[in-house]
This record gives C-alpha cells, sequence and structure tokens, in this order.
C-alpha cells in the first residue's frame, strides 16, 4: 500500500532524515520506533505532504504523493494524526468530527462509527475541545482522522502527554480498527504498546533505518531491549 524509497528531508537547517526505505502492506500496523530527535515526526511530515522531500519516492496505492500537498493526499486516502492534535479548541466534538469529512459533509453512518469506537466523544458532542482531557483530544483527533475515511492512517507518537491507563485505552482503539482491516503506520515511544499492535516495525536512529523486522523479532533484540525496552 505505502512503499518509500530512498526518502531525504529536512529543513533549511539540514536534512534531518537519510535515504530511507521501508514498506507498508494493506491490513498490516507497522510500527517506526526511535529515540526523541530521531527524525520521526520529519518522516511522516514529509510522507503526508507537509514537507517537501529532498528526494526519493513515496507511492500510496501507486500513486506517486511525494511533494503533493496535504489536502490531496488526504483525498487519496491517507490521514494523519499529529503528536500536537491541532483542534480547533473553541469548536465543539461534533464541529471537530464534521471538519475531518472537509470539502465534502459529514457521512452520518462514519460519524456513527466514529462515536461507536470513541463513547467518551458522544457524550462530549457538544463540550468544547479545548475543554476536555487531554486522553479525550486524543480520541478526538483521532476521530477526526477517520471522519475521512482513510485506507491508511499514519500517527505521530499517539501517546504524548497520556496517562498510561488513557494510552493503553489509545491502542485499544487502534487494534480495532487494525481487526476492521485498516492500515496503521505509527511512531511511538512508548514501544511496548505499539509491539503489541504491530505485526512489524522499524527501528529509526539518527534519520536512518537501522533496524527492521517483526514485532517479535525487535522484541527479543538485545539492543532494542536496552535502549527502548528497559531490559538491562
Amino acid at each position: 500500500m505505502l512503499e518509500v524509497r530512498g526518502l531525504t528531508a529536512g529543513y533549511e537547517g539540514g536534512d534531518v532524515v537519510h535515504d530511507v526505505a521501508f514498506h507498508v502492506d494493506r491490513g498490516e500496523a507497522v510500527m517506526i520506533i526511535g529515540s526523541n530527535g530521531a527524525g520521526k515526526t520529519t518522516l511522516f511530515r514529509s510522507l503526508i505532504g507537509l514537507l517537501t522531500p529532498s528526494s526519493g519516492t513515496v507511492r500510496f496505492e501507486g500513486h506517486d504523493i511525494a511533494g503533493l500537498p496535504a489536502q490531496r493526499i488526504v483525498r487519496l486516502g491517507v490521514s494523519f494524526v499529529p503528536a500536537e492534535r491541532h483542534l480547533f479548541p473553541r469548536m465543539t466534538v461534533h464541529e471537530n468530527l464534521a471538519l475531518g469529512s472537509y470539502p465534502d459533509r459529514p457521512d452520518p453512518d462514519t460519524m456513527k462509527r466514529v462515536m461507536d469506537l470513541f463513547p467518551r466523544l458522544s457524550e462530549r458532542r457538544r463540550q468544547r475541545a479545548g475543554t476536555m482531557s487531554g486522553g479525550e483530544q486524543q480520541m478526538l483527533a483521532m476521530g477526526r482522522a477517520l471522519m475521512a475515511k482513510p485506507r491508511l492512517i499514519v500517527l505521530d507518537e499517539p501517546t504524548t502527554g497520556l496517562a498510561p491507563k488513557l494510552a493503553g485505552e489509545a491502542y485499544q482503539a487502534l487494534g480495532e480498527l487494525r481487526d476492521r482491516g485498516l492500515t496503521i503506520l505509527v511512531a511511538e515511544q512508548q514501544v511496548p504498546l505499539a509491539m503489541a499492535l504491530s505485526d512489524r516495525g522499524y527501528v529509526l536512529e539518527n534519520g536512518a533505518i537501522r533496524m527492521e523486522g517483526t514485532s517479535a523479532q525487535l522484541a527479543s533484540d538485545p539492543d532494542v531491549q536496552r535502549a527502548y525496552l528497559g531490559v538491562v
């Protein structure tokens, strides 16, 4: 579904990710793990049209999407949930969700599926987003991305700022989406949660892919255990 080859990207100060290559097959959940500053956010921004790569290719379902504007990439079937969430704080839960369908009108069936997946959003549909807890805002950001009816959802650090219980709830919802056939690409620092969700993963260090394998293979690797799983 997604194929990335030779991707290099960065900012005016220089490139942050270098010659990155990976793929995501239809129906998979794939994780990108790495420490702060490894380049995960830069990589994802270059995939979804918020940053133009310096070089390389990004193909989604056969379409070359490298350098396309974000709105076109969303229309092709890719939704993005940034770590910062970027909600509209003065708008209600329902209004934020509806904007996920823009420029189309929100589909009632999709709205119902999102509300069923996140019952708390249904309970708070008239509440302003800025008054919600961090966990509720994360659910809302995920729900808004789902309103675009994506075939691939890309999530950057979905547990940022969440207590362990709420982080677990977020990943439980992602597991339900995976079981329904949605393809998922997630960058995460809470590696055990990502491993439990994902079929495969890649380790990004200093802007380059240093390791790849199934979740089980990565979990058993001594270097991954020391760096990301707290095993001494």
